[in-house]
């Protein structure tokens, strides 16, 4: 199976736009990754399974609505912004991260694919005052912290079916790290849609945040 394969598998309806974006990444990020380590060496041969057919796990729980607004807080080079920008082109997407790196990278990569439906913000999301449907993340960050540092950028108009709050790509065991907020969480599990061993213990947080 060849790497946009298996974006195609699970996502049969892309349009031929679309699967074109996701064929360009390829190309793109193991260019950048030659320049700057975005994605760790090992890995960059994985890049569709472990980055892009991960990142867009968070369209298995919800197909955001158009004009739905979204942060990626702590993008890296563009995960999980840039494949759901692709999958969800009438969604506003504000990929944000203080590595000014790495985040360079995730703009030149969404410019060259013509992404119209994302701005790259090189900053900390203490710095950003606007409001989202939705915070995003694929960050290591421990969820207590995240609601610490993003909760006031979460809108109290909802227009998508899932509240609005905050989508986490976690793996392990998060049953410490959830204990204090058990009662407004909802945990995927990713292996219930993606067949591959890698997703065996990962998992799609919703925080739901109701202000």
């Amino acid at each position: 199976m060849s790497n946009l394969e298996i974006i195609k598998r699970y996502f049969p309806s892309l349009t031929a736009s679309q699967a074109e974006q996701f064929r360009q990444l390829e190309a793109l990020y193991n260019d950048w990754n030659s320049k700057i380590n975005v994605i760790s060496r090992k890995d960059i041969q994985n890049l569709y399974e472990h980055h892009v057919l991960h990142s867009l796990g968070i369209a298995e729980v919800i197909r955001f609505k158009p004009g739905t607004q979204v942060m990626d807080l702590g993008t890296g080079g563009g995960f999980p912004g840039i494949p759901l920008a692709i999958m969800f082109p009438e969604t506003e997407f504000h990929l944000v991260d203080s590595v000014g790196k790495k985040v360079r990278v995730a703009g030149e990569v969404a410019q060259a694919i013509g992404l119209q439906n994302v701005r790259i913000s090189h900053c900390r999301a203490e710095d950003i005052k606007e409001q989202y449907d939705f915070v995003v993340t694929r960050a290591v960050m421990p969820l207590v912290n995240l609601l610490k540092c993003a909760r006031k950028n979460i809108s109290r108009t909802q227009q998508n079916g899932l509240p609005n709050g905050f989508i986490a790509l976690k793996g392990g065991e998060l049953d410490g790290e959830m204990a204090s907020m058990k009662s407004i969480c909802t945990v995927w599990n990713l292996s219930d849609w993606f067949s591959e061993e890698y997703f065996k213990t990962k998992k799609v947080v919703h925080v739901c945040i109701k202000n």
